[in-house]
């Protein structure tokens, strides 16, 4: 089943399995160009695998077209100052719905894959997973001294938009931490590689291990 809903202040893309709940639940956060289909088809995934998924609109109904940067860089801007705020009240509605078994991870993709980590150290989430998390090193003082979350982390190895170290640097930070994590480095795979939807980034091989890697995660702390 499948429904635009609003959860706390924001409005949003829900889907549930087709089975009798309570269900745990995932959020699932878009990429800097807005809830897209692709976001959408994510969210479908994790429903078809026994959660309640809701792909929220941080973007509140706008949304750049697939390579153009410039206008995603400009909702980032806009929207992206208030997306963990609204994150939280995301998390808060989603906990209350009866639908819900009151488990709850999140999961996001380069922009979404910050605010995913970011929702960790605000609210607490019981698993979380970063996809290449564009601008993650900005969040690293709050991680350090808020984290408590597991964490599964997905990377590819030529991914340009992430500075050099970062990775190797969350790693530690997590080390530090001393939550349970896993960091998983790609080879040969750029950003954005789970996108199915762009032949251009899209690395199945990295896809397929990186998806069988979330659904375990998920499944050991949520079920």
């Amino acid at each position: 089943m499948k429904e635009l809903i609003q959860l706390g202040n924001v409005n949003g893309y829900l889907a549930k399995p087709e089975s009798t709940g309570p269900f745990p639940a995932v959020i699932v956060i878009q990429e800097w160009w807005g809830l897209d289909a692709q976001t959408k088809s994510i969210a479908d995934r994790f429903a078809a695998q026994g959660y309640l998924a809701f792909a929220p609109d941080l973007y509140h109904g706008e949304l750049a077209q697939l390579g153009d940067g410039d206008t995603a860089m400009k909702l980032v801007q806009k929207y992206g100052p208030s997306a963990a705020k609204e994150l939280e009240t995301v998390f808060d509605a989603l906990k209350s719905l009866p639908e819900c078994n009151g488990k709850i991870g999140s999961v996001g993709f380069c922009f979404g894959g910050r605010m995913s980590l970011a929702l960790s150290t605000l609210r607490p989430v019981d698993a979380v997973c970063t996809f290449y998390g564009g601008g993650m090193q900005t969040i690293f003082d709050q991680l350090r001294a808020n984290l408590k979350a597991p964490v599964l982390g997905l990377f590819g190895d030529a991914d340009a938009s992430i500075p050099a170290g970062t990775v190797e640097e969350f790693d530690k930070l997590l080390d530090e931490v001393g939550v349970e994590h896993e960091i998983i480095m790609y080879p040969n795979s750029g950003h954005a590689f789970f996108r199915d939807s762009d032949p251009s980034v899209f690395i199945p091989e990295a896809s397929k291990d990186a998806w069988e890697r979330a659904t375990k995660f998920f499944a050991k702390h949520l079920i």
